[in-house]
């Protein structure tokens, strides 16, 4: 599980004394802590943890902009770092291609005519790619192919 995976490299990280993937580490666990009291759980599933990692990824990116606004280099570097150990447990992303191939499959399963069957075509993808890309793009390829149609 990766939950598991995170404590125990948490665990690993502390003994080799590595400061960065510490705090990394230890905001990410916190998080996850949080959100298996709020849903009443002992352990979180993979989804739910990759979920939350998603949203601090994110939550680095932009914080990435705004330094790089304020002209703080060496925080850059600090949140660039930090991504990038929060990036090592997300999923292999799929391809362009791959998406693009489901996006097929799931507009012949469904049977779209076009735009207004978005939402079908949308319901279909995002459970083949079960978070292994960002939904924006996903919903962007799809909107874009069902306008060719």
């Amino acid at each position: 599980m990766l939950e598991e995976r995170i404590f125990s490299d948490y665990k690993q990280a502390m003994k080799q004394k590595d400061i960065v993937r510490i705090s990394t580490l230890s905001f990410l666990r916190a998080q996850l802590m949080n959100l298996a009291i709020e849903k009443r759980k002992k352990n979180l599933d993979d989804g739910e943890c990759i979920q939350v990692i998603k949203k601090l990824i994110k939550q680095h990116q932009d914080s990435i902009e705004q330094f790089k606004k304020g002209n703080r280099q060496d925080l850059v570097e600090k949140e660039v770092k930090e991504l990038e150990i929060l990036k090592t447990y997300l999923p292999e992303e799929l391809s362009e291609e791959e998406i693009k191939k489901i996006i097929e499959e799931a507009i012949n399963l469904t049977g779209a005519g076009g735009i207004k069957d978005m939402g079908k075509v949308m319901k279909e993808v995002t459970t083949k790619i079960a978070q292994r890309a960002d939904n924006k793009w996903v919903s962007e390829l799809v909107k874009e192919r069902l306008l060719r149609q």
